[in-house]
């Protein structure tokens, strides 16, 4: 019998693996093909996320990494994590005493230092000064995940705001009337690609919010969705 290994901070806990279990079974338990169990799964991906690094040098007393990156493809594919986040801010948002379904969102984006995998893909940010990828978020006024889009790291901010409004809409049944952004999403073409969608864009200054009004209430959320684009992009080896 395996010696039970020790403990990450990433793990789940298990209240949390008794709200995500019914979303990432998608086969018995008991199955023949199963080598590895689906929560030691599990907390491989979220170790892989938290720490931002190669699928390679995943630790040794996890399960391999071809496991992990396997069942991770199947979950993508069978939109598990989709529903599962989706389920999650509706409980969360009536938790808060908000609609379930938000009526504004809040645009932005993280530029993310290439890796090996990624390299091929990499953009340079001159603002940031790094070259990689950039992920651009769309998340509700409680920092709830609504859309998500990876480019190069040279794209404009505001050259994204077309798809990001359209899969808001999408998301929320066109439910969508006002999304926030900074200074970096100003001009008459973003403002123009929102209102196709039937969102009106609105620029929060920079002095505006340091004076107390806060763009994002719960940055700590949003910068955890944001890590995804370092570990979920890295498909390869």
């Amino acid at each position: 019998m395996a010696t039970p290994r020790k403990a990450y901070p990433s793990d789940v806990s298990d209240e949390e693996w008794a709200f995500c279990t019914p979303y990432l079974t998608l086969m018995k338990e008991e199955s023949p093909q199963r080598k590895h169990a689906l929560r030691e799964i599990f907390d491989a991906l979220r170790w892989l996320m938290r720490a931002g690094c190669p699928w390679r040098m995943m630790p040794n007393d996890l399960p391999p990494w071809p496991a992990v990156q396997q069942q991770t493809q199947r979950w993508l594919r069978a939109g598990c994590f989709t529903a599962m986040a989706e389920d999650l801010r509706l409980l969360l948002r009536m938790g808060n005493q908000r609609e379930g379904v938000p009526s504004a969102a809040i645009l932005d984006s993280r530029t993310l230092q290439s890796t090996p995998e990624s390299g091929a893909r990499a953009g340079f940010d001159g603002h940031k000064k790094r070259k990689g990828s950039k992920v651009h978020a769309a998340v509700d006024t409680l920092g709830h995940l609504l859309a998500l889009k990876v480019t190069p790291a040279n794209e404009q901010d505001r050259a994204q705001v077309a798809d990001l409004s359209k899969a808001l809409q999408e998301v929320t049944g066109q439910n969508i009337q006002v999304a926030f952004v900074d200074q970096g999403y100003t001009g008459e073409k973003p403002a123009h690609d929102a209102a196709q969608a039937g969102i009106c864009l609105e620029v929060v200054k920079h002095h505006e919010a340091k004076h107390g009004f806060v763009l994002l209430p719960r940055r700590w959320v949003v910068e955890t969705i944001l890590r995804l684009g370092r570990a979920l992009p890295a498909a390869g080896p």
